[in-house]
């Protein structure tokens, strides 16, 4: 079809990954995906260790992938545990009664009757977060009703549906439309079409709305979420529901990711939305990526807004494998070019002929520091009983305290030898 294709992921996403919380002291290991690994109601479980500082590996659990407290998903199951024939057929039933009333196809019908309900008769429950049929009202009779459901709100999905903001679940913070605005006009001028939209439902819903507004837009997209709630909003081609922390879908629902990415082994482009200050674990993984200045925004979150000045000014970047100097930042908003580092920066972020970089994070002007051989934030001083720069008032810690699985230095607890990694 000409152009190429592309994914997106960030909104959605829970902040940081540490594994379900358990009773007691002592840290955790994600040790991953196992193919005996027993399910719960979202997809099979991970496997996890515990740890205690100095003392090595502990014993091996399985526990929820995608909720990290045990009030949202008890699911709970030691490695070596036997689990008896009568569990097992209750586990299995169990996960069958927690899944949606409705299946993605029945909600697909159900749609398309909704659709040609006059506007009087659009029906929308609040509590239950459904779109209701004429015949369903007497049930939801004592819920709060939102009535006259337009065809806009039904294309603005995001806005409709309550955001999910349990941080140890869901979290849904959702793009604010300047950063949704400016990914979908980064992706058509780059020349792409197809678009996989991972946890980004508010991209997904700006992409889908413009295309079928607008003829010369003829971006596709396939939005990829945990959310089940979409799947009312959406076809089967359109929205897939989907576990990214076990690459679990929930339906079965992988040939259309087939049919939109086609088969080809190259690297595919992708736009990674996440906070600066996982940029260092971010490149671990992916050296191939590199962090553009962007500021990305966000309708409901309290400090990931776009400012100027303090708290006040989001954290959240874009993180890509395509050519920096191809990711073109709006000028009116301050951003600049720097012809030394082939990209474009914020206009509080200056080149350092020492680093030979624009150094800079969160948008203020770094500064250098010669022990540390680095650019630093302008609030940070060099300690000389940490050997580093912090914070004027910070708290000095020992500088050689060793990995908290096995005491040893020179590495961390995530990359610890002693840990057998799945």
């Amino acid at each position: 079809e000409g152009g190429g294709s592309m994914a997106a992921s960030g909104a959605g996403v829970p902040e940081g990954l540490c594994g379900p919380e358990r009773p007691g002291a002592g840290g955790l290991a994600l040790l991953g995906l196992t193919p005996s690994a027993p399910s719960c109601p979202h997809g099979p479980a991970l496997l996890f260790v515990k740890t205690s500082q100095g003392n090595g590996e502990g014993r091996r659990f399985y526990a929820c992938s995608a909720c990290r407290d045990r009030k949202d998903c008890s699911f709970f199951q030691w490695e070596d545990e036997k689990v008896s024939e009568t569990r097992l057929a209750a586990r299995e039933e169990y996960n069958r009664n927690h899944q949606p009333s409705f299946t993605h196809r029945q909600n697909v019908e159900r749609y398309k009757n909704f659709v040609l309900l006059p506007l009087s008769k659009r029906r929308f429950c609040q509590e239950c977060q459904q779109l209701l049929l004429p015949a369903e009202w007497e049930k939801h009779s004592d819920h709060q009703l939102l009535c006259d459901i337009s065809t806009a709100q039904l294309k603005s999905p995001s806005q409709l549906l309550y955001p999910l903001e349990n941080k140890k679940t869901n979290a849904q913070y959702l793009f604010a439309d300047r950063s949704c605005q400016f990914l979908l006009d980064l992706i058509i001028d780059l020349g792409f079409r197809r678009v996989l939209c991972v946890g980004t439902p508010r991209l997904h819903e700006m992409i889908q709305s413009k295309a079928s507004q607008e003829e010369d837009i003829r971006v596709r997209s396939l939005l990829l979420d945990i959310d089940f709630r979409y799947s009312q909003f959406y076809t089967e081609d359109e929205f897939c529901h989907y576990n990214m922390f076990n690459h679990y879908f929930f339906g079965g629902e992988v040939r259309p990711i087939f049919s939109l990415l086609g088969h080809n082994n190259q690297e595919m482009p992708m736009f990674w939305i996440f906070p600066y200050f996982f940029e260092s674990r971010i490149l671990e993984f992916f050296p191939s990526f590199s962090m553009m200045d962007y500021q990305v925004d966000y309708d409901n979150h309290a400090l990931y807004k776009h400012g100027k000045t303090g708290r006040r000014q989001s954290p959240v970047r874009i993180f890509t494998n395509l050519t920096p100097s191809m990711i073109v930042l709006p000028v009116e908003e301050g951003y600049r070019f720097c012809t030394i580092c082939q990209r474009y920066v914020s206009s509080g972020n200056q080149h350092c002929e020492l680093c030979d970089s624009c150094t800079s994070k969160d948008g203020r002007r770094w500064k250098h520091c010669v022990l540390c051989k680095k650019c630093v934030k302008p609030s940070w001083f060099h300690c000389n009983n940490c050997n580093c720069c912090a914070l004027q008032n910070h708290t000095c810690e020992k500088t050689d305290a060793g990995c908290f699985v096995c005491g040893k230095a020179g590495h961390k607890r995530s990359t610890c030898p002693s840990l057998s990694h799945t």
